[in-house]
C-alpha cells in the first residue's frame, strides 16, 4: 500500500468538494427545501451531479502525479454476467424494503394523497394512482440508473471501487469496505452540510451519512469482486440514486433522520442485505470474499 499515493488522492478528493460546499453555501444551500429560489435550486442540483465526477479526476490527477497508468487495473470491463443483473435488479427489492421499514418508524404512516404524491401525479397525461406512480417511478429509475446515472456514477465508483480497492489490495474484504466507506461517506460531508439529503438535520446528517455508505460499501464491492467490474457499482449506485426517492414519497411525517434510504430505515436494510450476502458467501458461494483479502 502506497500511503503517499492514496494521501495526495484524497487531498485531491476532498479539497474541491470543500470548495463545492462553499459555493453551495454561498447559492443557500444543497437541496430544494434549503435553496433561496429556483434558480438557486437548479444550480444547486447541477453541483450536487457535477461533484459526482470529483473523485473520477482526483484518480486522474494522482495517477498522473506518480506516472502510472491512468486507468489501468481499477475494473473496467465491460463483460457482463449474472452479477451484473442480480445487482442492478437487487435495487428496486432494497427500495421496497426500505419503503416497509420506512413504515415501521415511530408515528410514520402510509400517505398517498400527500402533496409530493399528488403533485407528481398532477404531472402524469392521465390518471395512475399511487400504484402506477410507483411503477412508473421503478421502471424510469432502473433505466436511468442503467444508463445516464451510472455514467455520473461512474466518477464515484471508478474512485471508491476501482482505485482504492488497487490500493488496497492484499488486506481484508471487511477492512478495505469499512474503510472505503467511512472515505465515501466523509466525502459527501460538504454538501450534507448544506442541505443535501437531510434539509432539516445537516449537523447529523453527516454521521448518518457515513453510516448509510459504510452499510451500502459491502454490497457494491461484492458484486464489484464477484462481477470483475467497476462498471456493476456504477450501475448499482445510479439505479440506487434514481429510485431512492421513491422510499420516502409515500411516507407521512418526512424525518429525513428516520424514513428514506438516507435515513435509519434505509441504514438498516443495507445492514440486512449485508448480513445475507454473508450468508450467501459463507454457505453457499465457491468463492468466500468476506473472509479473504481483496
Amino acid at each position: 500500500m502506497n500511503t503517499k499515493k492514496i494521501v495526495t488522492f484524497l487531498l485531491w478528493v476532498m479539497l474541491p468538494m470543500i470548495g463545492v460546499g462553499i459555493i453551495l453555501h454561498a447559492i443557500g444551500g444543497a437541496s430544494i427545501q434549503t435553496a433561496s429560489d429556483e434558480r438557486a435550486a437548479m444550480t444547486s442540483f447541477l453541483f450536487t451531479s457535477g461533484a459526482m465526477l470529483i473523485p473520477l479526476l482526483a484518480v486522474v490527477f494522482t495517477q498522473l502525479i506518480f506516472k502510472e497508468p491512468v486507468l489501468k487495473d481499477m475494473g473496467i470491463s465491460f463483460k457482463v454476467n449474472r452479477w451484473w443483473w442480480t445487482g442492478w435488479l437487487l435495487i428496486p427489492v432494497i427500495c421496497f424494503a426500505v419503503l416497509g421499514a420506512s413504515l415501521l418508524m415511530p408515528g410514520v404512516h402510509w400517505d398517498p394523497n400527500n402533496e409530493m404524491v399528488q403533485h407528481s401525479m398532477q404531472q402524469m397525461p392521465f390518471n395512475i394512482g399511487p400504484w402506477g406512480l410507483i411503477a412508473i417511478s421503478m421502471v424510469s429509475g432502473l433505466l436511468t440508473g442503467a444508463t445516464l446515472n451510472a455514467l455520473f456514477a461512474f466518477g464515484e465508483e471508478i474512485a471508491w471501487r476501482g482505485f482504492l480497492v488497487k490500493e488496497f489490495k492484499g488486506k481484508p474484504f471487511l477492512t478495505v469496505a469499512l474503510i472505503i466507506g467511512v472515505i465515501w461517506g466523509l466525502w459527501h460531508a460538504p454538501i450534507i452540510l448544506n442541505g443535501h439529503n437531510y434539509p432539516e438535520h445537516p449537523v447529523a446528517g453527516v454521521f448518518m451519512m457515513v453510516l448509510m455508505c459504510v452499510a451500502m460499501t459491502p454490497i457494491l464491492l461484492y458484486f464489484r469482486q464477484k462481477s470483475g467490474s467497476v462498471i456493476v457499482p456504477a450501475i448499482m449506485h445510479g439505479t440506487f440514486n434514481a429510485v431512492a426517492g421513491i422510499t420516502a414519497m409515500f411516507v407521512t411525517p418526512l424525518n429525513d433522520l428516520l424514513v428514506g434510504s438516507a435515513g435509519l430505515a434505509g441504514i438498516v436494510v443495507l445492514l440486512i442485505v449485508d448480513v445475507c450476502l454473508y450468508l450467501y458467501d459463507r454457505f453457499v458461494s465457491r468463492e468466500r470474499l468476506f473472509s479473504s483479502t481483496i
